[in-house]
């Protein structure tokens, strides 16, 4: 019998088919309870910090994107690793990107309007460097299997790509 869509999956599950699509879960720390009255050690970040650091990945959506979309790309992300669950994300709105775009070593795109704002926005050089992978549009993903597989194999790929470029 066909198992109804909205039962829950069970954990094990999960992680044999993730396994079986070479995607790493990502599981969150639990910090331990500070004791009431103590301060944790607190680290500063700015914007010359992180542009020293260097962006790893950048995500492309379409405007508008609803919740559920959202959502379904914020867990197949975090699924793939830290790296990608804190991933930049920019819009595009009227074909043309809402944002600046961070210089970075990949660009995950969804959706060919995306790719084509991305294309008008980037510097050659930037874009001869990077690694930039089309995906279907979050939309698409939630509706059809195929878009869902090829959105997975995108993740893979830009994995594999900033395994081996040491990233």
């Amino acid at each position: 019998m066909n198992r109804s869509m909205r039962q829950p999956v069970k954990a094990s599950h999960r992680a044999r088919v993730l396994r079986a699509l070479g995607m790493t879960p990502w599981v969150r720390r639990v910090m331990p309870a500070v004791a009431a009255g103590t301060v944790g050690p607190m680290t500063i970040t700015n914007a010359a910090t992180n542009k020293a650091a260097g962006v790893v990945c950048v995500v492309v959506l379409p405007e508008g994107c609803s919740t559920r979309e959202l959502d379904l790309l914020g867990r197949a992300l975090s699924a793939c690793g830290a790296t990608w669950a804190r991933a930049a994300r920019v819009t595009v709105s009227g074909g043309q990107l809402a944002a600046n775009v961070p210089e970075a070593r990949a660009y995950l795109v969804l959706g060919e309007a995306q790719a084509h704002a991305l294309g008008r926005t980037l510097p050659a050089a930037v874009m001869q460097a990077a690694q930039i992978v089309l995906a279907d549009e979050p939309a698409l993903v939630l509706t059809s299997a195929g878009a869902k597989r090829r959105l997975w194999s995108a993740l893979r790929s830009l994995r594999r790509a900033l395994a081996t470029a040491g990233g």
